[in-house]
C-alpha cells in the first residue's frame, strides 16, 4: 500500500509539472520535426571535478524527461523518435566547443543541455550561434552568458554567480563578517564569481581586504591559507569560490590549517548536496550558502527527487533537476509549435511563466533568455537533525525571484 501510494504521488506530480509547461497537444499530432527525430544532447563532466554536480546523473536527469514526454503524449507526441546523446568536455573550452560542433553538425543535435565550466559555457553559446541551434545551461554561473555574449540559442536555467554572491556574501556580511580574504579559481566562473561578490560585499557594508586567483584544478590549496592569518587586516571570513572537488580541498585544508580557531569564519559561493556528502556534514554544519533549488524544498520537489533516486541511486543536485525542467520546458515548446525549429521552440519559450517542481515563481524573460525564479538562503543542516541520509539543506529564507537574479543586462542585444 505504501508502494502505491508513493507512486501515485510521484506520477501526480510528473503530471503537475508537464501539465504546467504547456499541457495540451500539438497543431496537429505528429508535427515536423528535422531528420524525423528531435536529439537532445548533454555536453558534461563525465569524470572530472564536477562529475559528480553534473555528470552521468545529468543524462539521467534528460532522459527522464524524455520518457514523461513520451508516457504523456503516446502517439499525439511531435515525434516519438527522441535521442538522449551525450559527450565528456573535460571542463575544457577547446574541447567543449569541438564537441558542441560534433554534436550539432554531425550527430544533429537540436538542443544541448548541461555544460558545467563557465569557459566551456562561453565556448558551447559561441557554437550555438553559429548552428543556429539550441542550448539551455544550467551547469555554469557566469553572468557574461546573459549579458555581453548573449545570443538568441542560449537559454540560462538554474544559477549565475549574481544570485550566489547577493545571497551569500551579503548575509554574511551583515552578520558580522565584514574583512574577506577571497580565493577563486582562475578561468570564467572564478573570475565572475570574485567580481560579485566584491561587489555584494560592499554593498553591505564590508571589504575585501585581499583576493587571490588558484589554479583550476587543484589539489593544494595551503600557499593561500596559510596566508591569510597574516594579512592587514586580518579577515574574519575566508571566501572560498571553488566548486565541487575543489571546493572539498579548500574546505579539509581549511580544517587541517585550523583557520575557524584564528578567527577566520568559512564562506563558500557554490555549495551542491554532493559537495557536502564529499566533505562531511558535521564538518560544514551551519555554513550559509545560496542555492537555486534542494531536494525535499517541497512535496512537488521531493516526489520528483523519490523518482530520480530511484532511477539513480542517488538523490539530484539542483543542476541535475534544472536539466530535467529545462528538457521539459524544450519537448513541451516543440510539441505547442508543431516543430523543433530553433525559431519555432524560442517563439513559445520566450516570455513564459512557470512553476514547476525545480523553478518557483519563474519567467523565461525575452530580453535575454535568463530563467529568473525563487532562490534560498540556507545553511547546511546538523546531522542530528536530519529526516534521512542526504537531508543537508536548512532553508533560512526564500529569496523572491524579481530580487535573486539582476535586472537585464544593457550589453546584451538578442536581437
Amino acid at each position: 500500500m505504501k508502494h502505491r501510494l508513493s507512486t501515485v504521488v510521484a506520477t501526480a506530480a510528473v503530471g503537475a509539472l508537464l501539465a504546467g509547461c504547456g499541457g495540451g497537444g500539438p497543431s496537429s499530432g505528429g508535427g515536423k520535426v528535422s531528420d524525423d527525430k528531435i536529439v537532445l544532447g548533454v555536453l558534461t563532466d563525465l569524470s572530472g571535478v564536477y562529475a559528480d554536480i553534473a555528470g552521468p546523473n545529468s543524462v539521467q536527469a534528460v532522459q527522464m524527461a524524455v520518457d514523461d514526454f513520451k508516457k504523456k503524449y503516446g502517439d499525439k507526441a511531435i515525434t516519438r523518435n527522441i535521442e538522449v546523446i551525450k559527450a565528456d568536455h573535460q571542463n575544457k573550452p577547446e574541447i567543449a566547443n569541438t564537441q558542441a560542433r560534433e554534436m550539432y553538425d554531425r550527430k544533429k543535435a537540436d538542443a544541448l543541455f548541461d555544460v558545467p565550466t563557465s569557459s566551456a559555457a562561453l565556448a558551447v553559446q559561441t557554437v550555438a550561434g553559429q548552428a543556429k541551434k539550441l542550448y539551455f545551461n544550467t551547469g555554469a554561473a557566469t553572468t557574461e552568458l546573459a549579458g555581453k555574449t548573449c545570443n538568441p540559442y542560449t537559454y540560462e536555467w538554474a544559477y549565475d554567480t549574481y544570485m550566489l554572491a547577493h545571497g551569500t556574501g551579503s548575509a554574511v556580511t551583515r552578520a558580522g563578517g565584514k574583512n574577506w580574504y577571497t580565493i577563486y579559481p582562475d578561468y570564467a566562473f572564478g573570475q565572475d564569481m570574485q567580481k560579485k561578490f566584491e561587489t555584494a560585499i560592499e554593498g553591505a557594508g564590508g571589504k575585501v581586504v585581499a583576493k587571490d586567483p588558484t589554479p583550476f584544478p587543484s589539489d593544494n590549496y595551503s600557499t593561500f591559507l596559510l596566508k591569510a592569518p597574516g594579512l592587514k587586516p586580518k579577515p574574519q571570513v575566508l571566501g572560498a569560490l571553488q566548486a565541487g572537488g575543489d571546493l572539498a580541498n579548500v574546505v579539509k585544508q581549511y580544517q587541517q590549517f585550523k583557520l575557524k580557531d584564528k578567527g577566520i569564519e568559512l564562506a563558500i559561493g557554490l555549495l551542491f548536496d554532493t559537495d557536502i556528502k564529499a566533505i562531511g556534514a558535521d564538518k560544514l554544519a551551519g555554513t550559509m550558502f545560496t542555492t537555486a533549488w534542494f531536494w525535499n524544498v517541497d512535496a512537488k520537489a521531493q516526489a520528483w527527487a523519490d523518482r530520480f533516486k530511484e532511477r539513480t541511486g542517488q538523490r539530484p543536485t539542483f543542476d541535475q533537476a534544472a536539466d530535467y525542467s529545462a528538457a521539459t520546458h524544450y519537448l513541451e515548446a516543440a510539441q505547442k509549435a508543431g516543430s523543433d525549429r530553433a525559431a519555432d521552440v524560442s517563439k513559445e519559450l520566450d516570455g513564459t511563466k512557470f512553476s514547476d517542481f525545480f523553478a518557483h515563481n519563474a519567467t523565461i524573460r525575452a530580453e535575454d533568455h535568463r530563467v529568473v525564479h525563487d532562490a534560498y538562503l540556507a545553511k547546511v543542516k546538523d546531522p542530528a537533525k536530519a529526516s534521512e541520509a542526504g537531508d543537508y539543506t536548512e532553508p533560512v529564507k526564500t529569496i523572491p525571484a524579481a530580487e535573486a537574479f539582476d535586472q537585464p543586462s544593457p550589453d546584451c542585444h538578442l536581437s
